[in-house]
């Protein structure tokens, strides 16, 4: 809840609050500059990024379609109480509908510190920032860094 600029965080909120601002200060600029950048487009299998620190990171792309950072895809995240990468609850059906896998029709690097799909679901606003990216890196190290921070 806010009011004129002010806002009230629950303590939980704060505490995460403070966990995102300290994994903030830990990275340093190799860990946010990326030598190489490969979307296994024609695969279906994802981006891959090999950071100038060393580090190798990967996402699906169903991951990266559901980690949208865009202003209404997080805003619709935090309504429903997701995370990044996180799928909607599919309701139950006795005969679901095929949805083809979260593919994008194209990417374009976006100047110097990201990368831009365009999906296609037909949406196009999401621009993946480095820093984003590295914050939210799937691999086992550090998934289990985040969820032990």
């Amino acid at each position: 809840m806010s009011h004129e600029g002010i806002q009230f965080l629950t303590r939980e909120e704060q505490q995460k609050l403070e966990q995102d601002e300290a994994r903030a200060r830990k990275l340093t600029r190799g860990a946010l500059t990326p030598s190489k950048v490969r979307v296994l487009q024609t695969e279906g299998l994802g981006m891959e990024i090999d950071w100038a620190d060393g580090h190798r990171s990967h996402w699906s792309f169903a991951w990266l379609r559901d980690a949208c950072p865009c202003a209404t895809c997080v805003e619709e995240r935090k309504l429903s109480g997701r995370s990044p990468g996180q799928p909607k609850a599919r309701p139950a059906q006795l005969l679901p509908l095929y949805e083809p896998p979260a593919r994008p029709a194209s990417v374009q690097a976006t100047g110097r510190y990201a990368i831009q799909f365009h999906w296609q679901d037909g949406h196009t606003a999401g621009i993946y920032s480095w820093d984003f990216l590295r914050r939210n890196c799937q691999c086992d190290a550090c998934r289990a860094e985040s969820t032990a921070g």
